[in-house]
């Protein structure tokens, strides 16, 4: 069941506040990473290269954790399935988030031929 964002929790997904992303490892065991994220109203969004572990936890086994804290007492934990995994238009939302995140306004791939999911 969907609980809905309150609002006094809103700023830690529109303020640059590094997420931590934690998926399932194929032997099960969580995988946790510092991630960019936002928020289209509805889900929760990350970015991540397509040959990230990260990546292939998320296509494998549909479950994620975002944790986003701002100093030790203010904090957020979303749970839920992984709903879409897609090169689609990837690239434009990493120059959004990049815009968040840094004041730039394109993305600048860490390797060269990166490819975004």
């Amino acid at each position: 069941m969907a609980v809905p964002i309150p609002e006094s929790h809103m700023r830690l997904l529109t303020e640059p506040i590094i997420a931590h992303l934690a998926t399932i490892m194929p032997d099960g065991r969580p995988q946790v990473n510092p991630v960019w994220c936002d928020y289209d109203g509805t889900h929760v969004r990350v970015n991540a290269a397509d040959d990230r572990q990260k990546s292939r936890n998320m296509v494998n086994r549909h479950f994620a954790t975002v944790l986003l804290a701002d100093g030790p007492y203010f904090w957020m934990e979303i749970r839920g399935r992984v709903i879409d995994v897609t090169k689609d238009g990837a690239m434009d939302h990493m120059h959004v988030m990049a815009q968040k995140y840094t004041g730039r306004d394109r993305y600048t791939p860490l390797r060269e031929g990166e490819t975004r999911v």
